[in-house]
């Protein structure tokens, strides 16, 4: 009888295991633990375990788009701006992904509004382990590519978006180093004043120097509208160029004074026409496209542009709002969370403004103007270009 009980149990138990292997032939296999190399790579677990600005690769599944600190939709995806990964395909718990911010060179491949089937792959991502919409991130990507290759490709060309710049002397920013809030607004102020001021008219050479199209040295890209435009066609009449002034010139009543009137971390070329129909408006989301400055909408009281300057807008703002603090004589500019300010020395919209930032990173585009200017021009930089965490940090 006890052997045939036995017997009974061996089979049973054999039945289990067979469906155990089964069972596990079909669930994805866990990455092992990697050095954070390509051929190493970090699990989501392990990047998330190590959010310390450290250039790492890390590998998992798409598993949706993050749109807040604790949401992250699995359709209907709003934009191509960020991804979350996860180690399993089916997570549903955000404290197990990492959220994946996406360059402008990359979201024709691996953003999920144009690239919807991307959900449940596998993905390598190379780029900083740093918070990303106030959750474990991984930010500024340098390659991105799904798993089923062996050899990371490089991305694709953007033409507004130059080789890598050279690294400035990070020791530009040691006093503001462990600073945060009013703190590291006042520290970065301190770093960033009394810049070399460029008369106005010396605005228009400069300008056909930072924002010199990089296939063509005879151009500039304007801002509204990324047309590439001959240098030389800079002017008042229709269809030319002029120097848009980002923080619009009466928020501050400061004009083209030199100092805030002249600063080129936030004039820009643009054309004409659209230059006039931004006049001073503030930022924010909404309106109706305009009908010469394609992605541009607009209204009333607010401008949104174009989603892949958008960030650049951002920052350019931020970047004023902390250079000019109303010493020596200057303006004291500040952002807030409104919409027709006026002649105020305010511009909004910051809640928008903070969003962008987080959804358009900065490219080297930006990065190389910022270079530009710091070495050849005004001798003083942009930190949220160089620091974009620094922008959630003051406000």
């Amino acid at each position: 009888m006890k052997r045939h009980e036995n017997k009974k149990f061996l089979s049973l138990f054999s039945v289990v295991i067979a469906l155990v292997v089964s069972t596990l032939a079909f669930i994805p296999a866990l990455q092992a633990a990697g050095d954070g190399s390509w051929t190493s790579p970090y699990s989501v677990s392990q990047s998330i375990s190590n959010q310390n600005n450290s250039t790492k690769t890390v590998q998992g599944y798409v598993v949706g788009q993050p749109t807040a600190t604790t949401t992250v939709v699995t359709s209907n995806y709003p934009n191509d701006y960020a991804l979350a990964l996860a180690d399993s395909p089916t997570e549903t718990n955000t404290a197990n992904m990492v959220y994946v911010q996406i360059p402008t060179s990359f979201r024709s491949q691996f953003g999920l509004k144009t690239n919807p089937t991307l959900k449940g792959q596998s993905i390598k991502v190379t780029g900083s382990l740093a918070a990303y919409f106030s959750h474990a991130g991984l930010k500024d990507p340098t390659v991105m590519e799904k798993t089923s290759g062996t050899t990371p490709t490089d991305p694709p060309t953007d033409p507004t978006d130059p080789t890598d710049p050279p690294a400035f002397d990070e020791s530009y920013y040691d006093p503001a180093q462990g600073k945060t809030g009013a703190a590291l607004k006042t520290a970065l102020h301190n770093i960033i004043d009394d810049h070399t001021e460029l008369s106005y008219d010396a605005v228009w050479n400069a300008l056909k120097v930072t924002d010199q199209d990089p296939n063509n040295s005879n151009n500039v890209i304007l801002l509204y509208t990324g047309r590439s435009q001959s240098k030389s066609t800079n002017g008042g009449n229709v269809n030319d160029w002029n120097r848009e002034h980002v923080w619009a010139k009466s928020h501050g009543d400061f004009g083209t004074a030199m100092g805030p009137g002249t600063d080129i971390h936030h004039l820009r070329p643009t054309d004409v026409s659209v230059n006039s129909s931004r006049g001073n408006l503030d930022f924010d989301n909404g309106g109706t496209q305009h009908s010469e400055a394609l992605g541009n909408y607009y209204d009333s009281d607010s401008w949104e542009p174009r989603d892949a300057v958008k960030g650049d807008v951002a920052r350019m703002l931020f970047y004023m709002a902390v250079r000019y603090e109303g010493d020596s004589g200057e303006p004291q500019l500040e952002l807030n969370n409104n919409v027709n300010n006026g002649t105020a020395p305010y511009h909004g919209k910051m809640s928008v403004l903070l969003q962008w930032h987080l959804e358009d990173p900065v490219d080297n585009w930006e990065r190389n103007r910022n270079n530009i200017i710091f070495e050849q021009f005004q001798h003083n930089r942009n930190p949220f270009i160089d620091h974009p965490e620094w922008a959630e940090e003051i406000w």
